[in-house]
Parts: C-alpha cells; sequence; structure tokens
C-alpha cells in the first residue's frame, strides 16, 4: 500500500529539489568568478630620484659639539624605535606623550575612521555570497466582476505567503574583487592615516616640551643680563652726576637694558603659546596646567640616532603608505570602469508556499518556487562609460603624482633635519668657544677689579656679555633637541599601526573576505 506523503515533507522536497538547482547554479558561477578577468593595471611606482645619501654633500656620521659638548651619532642602515621620544631619557616626558596616545581627539578620530573602513570593507565583502530572506505575508482584499467583464460576482478573499529568496550577483568579469580591493586599500590607508596621527602628535608634544624649555632657559638668562645691566646702568647714572662720564654713555647703557627687557615678552609669548600647545594635545582645555614646566637640562640629546636608507625610508613612513594605498584605490577604479562594459549576470530564486487559508501553507498544493536568471548588457550610455573610464585613469595619474611629490617630500624633510644637525653642532663649537673666552674674560676683569686695576664698569661690561652668551647658548641647545626630533619623526620609524594594540603597520592585514 503506498504511503501518501505528508504535506510537510512534500514541501521540504520541493525545497531540496529547488536548493539543489540553486546550489548547482552556484557552483558553476563561483567556478567562473575563479577564473574571471582581472580588469585593472598591475600597481607600478612612479620612479623616484634614487640615491644612496639624502643631501648632496654627505652629512657627517658624528656630529661634533666640541669639548665637553655632546657628539651625537648617525648611525645609517638603522630603524628609529617606536617610542622614539624615549631616546631623550625624560620619564615625564614619555608619560606626557603616552597621556597624549591616550586622550587626544585627533586619535579617537582616526580610530573611528579606521573602524568605519573596516566595516565597510565587510560590508563590501557581503557580495561574494548569496543573499538570502525570508518573507511572510498576510492580506484581505476584495476583487470586482468588472475586472472580468462583469460575468462573476465580486469575491472577498484572504492570501498567506510564505518564501525564502535568494539573489545573487556571480562574479564573472570581477567587478565584485575590484570593489572589495578598492574598499580594502581605503582601509589600509585609514590604518596607515591612524600610524601618521599617532606619528605627528609624539612629535608635537616633543617638539612642544622642548619649546617650553628652550624658552624658560632663555628667559632666565636673560632676566640675570638684565640684573647685571641695571647695576651697570644705576653705576653710569653716579659717574655721570659726579662729572666722570657723559649723558650720551648713560643712555646708551639705558638703550641696551630696555633692548634686554624687550625680549622678554616674546618669549613669555612662547612659553605660554607652548604650556597651551601642550595641554590641547592633551586634549585639556588651553587653561588647565600640563603639569611642571620642563626644564632643558632633564632633556638628554639624543646621542646615536638611526638614519633609515631612501630605499627603507618609503616602507617607514606612513604618509608614504598612505599614498600608495590610494594608488591602489584608483588602479581598482579603473577596473571597475572597464568593467561596466560588460554583461552584468543576476541569479535569482525563490521557494514557499500561497494559500487562501494559514492552515493549508505546508500543504503540497500551496507549494510556489521560481528560479530565473537575467543579464544586463550596456548598448548605449551617451558616452558615459567611456567618460567613466577616463575619469579613472585621471584619477590614477593623480594618485601617481601625490605618491612622487610625498616621497620627495620625505627626502628633503630628512635632508633638511640632517643638515640642521650639522649646522647645529658647528654653532655649538662655535658658541662654545665664545662662552668660554667671555667667561675667562669675566674672571680676569673680576680679578682686575679686586686688585684695583680694573673698574667696575669694566667687570659689569665683562659679565653682561658672559650672560648674554648663555641666553644664545639656552637657544641652541634647544634648537639641537627640536631638529633631533624633526629628524626622528621625519624617518618615520617602527610604529604600530594602532597605537592601542601595538600591532605593527608594516603587518597590514587586508581585512576579512576573500582574497584575490
Amino acid at each position: 500500500m503506498l504511503r501518501r506523503p505528508t504535506p510537510g515533507a512534500e514541501f521540504r522536497r520541493r525545497l531540496r529539489s529547488a536548493a539543489g538547482g540553486w546550489a548547482c547554479l552556484g557552483a558553476l558561477a563561483v567556478g567562473v568568478a575563479i577564473t574571471g578577468c582581472r580588469f585593472e593595471p598591475p600597481l607600478r611606482r612612479p620612479s623616484v630620484p634614487s640615491a644612496a645619501e639624502y643631501t648632496a654633500v654627505p652629512v657627517p656620521h658624528r656630529v661634533d659639539a666640541g669639548p665637553g659638548g655632546v657628539a651625537q651619532h648617525l648611525v645609517y642602515g638603522g630603524t628609529p624605535p617606536d617610542r622614539w621620544w624615549r631616546l631623550y631619557g625624560s620619564p615625564r616626558l614619555d608619560a606626557l606623550v603616552r597621556r597624549a596616545l591616550r586622550h587626544s581627539p585627533t586619535i579617537d578620530a582616526a580610530r573611528s575612521q579606521l573602524r568605519a573602513a573596516r566595516a565597510t570593507l565587510q560590508a563590501v565583502g557581503a557580495s561574494f555570497y548569496p543573499q538570502v530572506s525570508a518573507n511572510l505575508g498576510a492580506s484581505r482584499a476584495k476583487s470586482s466582476g468588472a475586472s472580468f467583464g462583469g460575468r462573476v460576482p465580486g469575491s472577498t478573499f484572504s492570501l498567506f505567503t510564505g518564501d525564502l529568496a535568494v539573489s545573487y550577483y556571480p562574479d564573472f568579469f570581477g567587478i565584485n574583487h575590484l570593489v572589495y580591493r578598492g574598499s580594502r586599500a581605503q582601509m589600509n590607508a585609514q590604518r596607515y592615516a591612524l600610524a601618521a596621527a599617532r606619528w605627528a602628535l609624539s612629535g608635537n608634544v616633543v617638539d612642544a616640551a622642548i619649546g617650553e624649555a628652550g624658552a624658560r632657559a632663555q628667559i632666565d638668562a636673560i632676566d640675570a643680563v638684565i640684573v647685571a645691566e641695571r647695576r651697570w646702568v644705576r653705576l653710569t647714572e653716579a659717574q655721570y652726576r659726579g662729572g666722570g662720564t657723559s649723558l650720551s654713555s648713560v643712555l646708551a647703557q639705558r638703550a641696551q637694558l630696555a633692548a634686554s627687557e624687550a625680549e622678554l615678552p616674546p618669549l613669555e609669548q612662547q612659553l605660554a603659546v607652548d604650556r597651551h600647545v601642550l595641554a590641547v594635545l592633551l586634549g585639556d582645555a588651553p587653561s588647565r596646567d600640563p603639569g611642571a614646566p620642563f626644564t632643558l637640562g632633564e632633556l638628554a640629546l639624543p646621542r646615536r640616532i638611526p638614519i633609515a636608507l631612501p630605499s627603507a625610508l618609503l616602507r617607514q613612513r606612513p604618509d608614504v603608505r598612505i599614498a600608495e594605498e590610494q594608488m591602489r584605490y584608483a588602479l581598482a577604479g579603473i577596473g571597475i570602469a572597464k568593467a561596466q562594459f560588460y554583461p552584468l549576470v543576476t541569479i535569482t530564486g525563490t521557494a514557499g508556499a500561497s494559500a487562501l487559508d494559514a492552515g493549508r501553507l505546508l500543504d503540497a498544493s500551496s507549494g510556489v518556487w521560481s528560479l530565473g536568471a537575467a543579464l544586463a548588457q550596456p548598448i548605449f550610455a551617451g558616452g558615459r562609460l567611456r567618460a567613466q573610464k577616463r575619469a579613472a585613469d585621471a584619477a590614477y595619474d593623480g594618485a601617481r603624482a601625490v605618491y612622487r611629490s610625498t616621497v620627495l617630500g620625505a627626502f628633503r624633510q630628512v635632508a633638511d633635519a640632517l643638515r640642521a644637525l650639522e649646522h647645529d653642532g658647528a654653532a655649538a663649537r662655535a658658541q662654545q668657544r665664545l662662552e668660554a673666552a667671555l667667561r675667562t674674560q669675566r674672571r680676569l676683569a673680576q680679578a682686575g677689579y679686586r686688585a684695583g686695576a680694573t673698574d667696575y664698569g669694566a667687570t659689569l661690561a665683562a659679565e653682561v656679555a658672559y650672560r648674554n652668551s648663555r641666553v644664545t647658548s639656552a637657544r641652541i641647545a634647544a634648537a639641537r633637541l627640536q631638529d633631533t626630533a624633526a629628524l626622528l619623526v621625519a624617518l618615520g620609524g617602527d610604529w604600530p599601526s594602532d597605537p592601542a594594540s601595538g600591532h605593527p603597520a608594516s603587518g597590514v592585514a587586508s581585512g576579512a573576505g576573500p582574497r584575490s
């Protein structure tokens, strides 16, 4: 005796039959997609001037500041450490930079943009898979006999439907892969943008801290000059009242005092600006105190500086890596523009049931299914597709030009910083000789005054000259510290792509989704 299948079993059999057909078509589509065409050209980085040195005249490997000064050794072929600011040997500076990296809104914005780019890449990756949706519907309707010529009466009925719908876009010509590669390039660019934000923030914090220390040292040195010049003015005025000197001498000393006093407001302004900058870099308002001021004495000049070779600099600078990813994105755009000339294939299918009574949805007689494929081939678009191709080519040419400009700018920054260190060393040597001579002159003047061989005015003049040299020494010391920071920042370094995770940027992942 034959057993009649139940309504539920019949529905499941039909569903499996339809699903088997979809699986075959899906496997065929995947096979064709794997062997699909590639429309984007290969990535070719634009040629940039290659050289073993950054400057026309090689910079010495040792920057000497003279006897007793700190010499700096430039080690070519090395890589600056990730936390390069620790080379200054200041725990307070290290804590300040780490605090800025945690609380800076710039870093928070870069992280948010990276999260958005990752989510966009995941959304684009969904195009590689069939899209499945479930639909349930119930409706109540009344029909009119007029629709059938008036020969049948109108009726009122209910309709219940339920189905699974599947749609799939086979990647016959690789357009899905092209869109995915473009989104992946954008995500990688955002990862490098986060590294660049961290890179720039640390440099700004160190520069502001050194600027604050240099301004404070110069203010202290000028204060000492002003104290000595005021004594000199009082002495000159006393000599004038006694008839021992002329009024012009008095006026000259007063003018020199006023000139020294005029140097203070710009330095005090610089000090205030550096304090405000530090507060904002830490994520605070300028009214918040960023902490005790830095001094030059607590910042050690880095003695050993690893210098990346020009060929390695391109992999260490996040801005160069961003420009490279933008070229990849533009290449994907060229491929997408080419793929628009070819057909777009769509495969769709549904399986479900439709009944006038909800209780009969699972009956075999209520089952419905459909399976279809569509092909759309552009024939005439008024020149739109060719214009899109030309626009994509122009965008890629622009990305190549930006890459080349970024590389040349990186080389220039390193060259400028290397020359600055060399000239800072020369200035430090000359200033050391000047300060030593003025120190000896001051000591001799003081000894002569005690012995009665020199008047007090000569002693004060020697004191003022020596104190003025201390102002210049503080300025040169701050310049050496800041130019060293500029060099370390210009070299890029072994920075992580995400300061929170510490993962190295050199291992940037391609993101979730198929690889091509």
